[in-house]
């Protein structure tokens, strides 16, 4: 008897694995791609070569110049990817291409009503690069519709429109006839960026009060280039033919070597990268910011053969709540930043943020066709639209 109950145990586990298998696929895998793929070419190429005039060795501005040639030389791009996607395409979208890339646009990102009710999901990987620049991007989405629920959970990096964010909708959802819908409930965002501070902008403006109580600029911009390693060094140089005698710095990198002749050649040449590296120094210290608002949509789906009209609306509504990052820094102080840090007597102020997007096709005959499609979205302080039209005209 207990071999036959062990042989019975034996058979239902292995049904149940069976069965669980056979939900995944259809679940989950069913329909879905798995896809890699690349690409190279080459990069951007200047029309014209470009020149600058150094001064020369001696450090007089009389002798001859040194001529350099600054015209930018880029390696060629390229793109590797990998990935498994599963997302449904509206009735009038078509598959762009013979095989999938990962980088298909469909409005199943943004209209918060799918195609189809049920699991849709993109998990990609990337390696680019563009203009000499490497990035690593990815994008993250999972979204399940049902016919009275939304729920979406996004992440997405592409580095060279400096876009990372990440975000997670939970929506009740309202059918009203077969052909709209509205939508509410909540969404939380993240964002890595302190819109509005500008840290060099407060380091250079930062005063204090002498012995006597007047307030004076404690930092000078060129303080900065020692922070950094570069030192100057005073020097004098004669015009042999006017004997006409000029005086200024040198600076040299902490390998000793000459980077600039000149105080004016530093701050032109040089400084504008130490900015940006003191920048990015004092963001990467404040921790990413995640807020939780309020947010409404619709959906109005029409299709026929001769004509179909998508349109569809997201608003994020004026009530945010930041959970997680410092709030002197977070998006409501945008405007708060002045050129000596943040103002005491400031305010934080709310926002809206929103999205919107159409796609109108008629087929006036079987020869001629119109079509316009767009989207339009507002987050913080991007702005990202696209807009497509055109006609058509089959010759039979």
């Amino acid at each position: 008897m207990k071999y036959i109950y062990l042989l019975l145990a034996l058979c239902i586990t292995n049904s149940a694995d069976a069965q669980f298998l056979k939900d995944v696929y259809k679940d989950f895998l069913k329909y879905g791609t798995i896809y890699a793929s690349g690409d190279i070419s080459n990069s951007i190429e200047s029309s014209e070569q470009k020149f600058v005039l150094r001064t020369n060795d001696d450090g007089s501005i009389y002798s001859i110049p040194r001529i350099e040639n600054s015209t930018e030389v880029f390696p060629y791009d390229y793109r590797y990817s990998i990935g498994i996607r599963k997302l449904a395409r509206f009735d009038y979208e078509r598959k762009p291409k013979n095989f999938y890339d990962g980088n298909e646009s469909q409005l199943v990102y943004a209209a918060p009503t799918s195609a189809i009710k049920g699991l849709e999901y993109q998990f990609h990987y990337e390696k680019e690069r563009w203009r000499g620049v490497n990035f690593k991007n990815h994008r993250v989405f999972i979204k399940h519709t049902g016919k009275y629920h939304i729920v979406k959970l996004e992440s997405r990096a592409v580095g060279k429109i400096n876009l990372n964010f990440k975000s997670a909708e939970l929506r009740a959802r309202l059918p009203i006839g077969k052909k709209f819908s509205i939508s509410g409930g909540l969404v939380a965002r993240g964002h890595d960026r302190a819109y509005g501070y500008k840290p060099f902008e407060i380091w250079l403006n930062e005063m204090a009060p002498d012995d006597n109580g007047v307030e004076y600029y404690i930092n000078q911009w060129f303080a900065l280039g020692f922070e950094y390693g570069y030192t100057d060094h005073y020097t004098t140089s004669t015009d042999v033919g006017t004997g006409q005698v000029t005086n200024d710095w040198i600076w040299k990198n902490e390998a000793g070597d000459v980077v600039a002749n000149t105080d004016l050649e530093f701050r032109e040449e040089v400084f504008p990268s130490l900015i940006n590296r003191y920048n990015r120094e004092a963001w990467d210290l404040l921790d990413p910011f995640v807020e939780i608002a309020p947010i409404i949509g619709f959906d109005f789906y029409h299709y026929k053969n001769n004509l179909w009209l998508h349109t569809f609306g997201n608003i994020i509504l004026p009530y945010h709540n930041y959970v997680k990052g410092d709030g002197d820094y977070n998006y409501m102080n945008r405007d708060n930043w002045g050129a000596g840090g943040l103002r005491i007597d400031s305010e934080p102020a709310q926002w809206t943020d929103f999205s919107f997007g159409t796609a109108i096709g008629l087929k006036v005959s079987k020869n001629f066709g119109i079509f316009v499609e767009g989207e339009y979205a507002k987050n913080w302080d991007s702005r990202l639209f696209q807009t497509s039209f055109g006609i058509n005209y089959t010759f039979k």
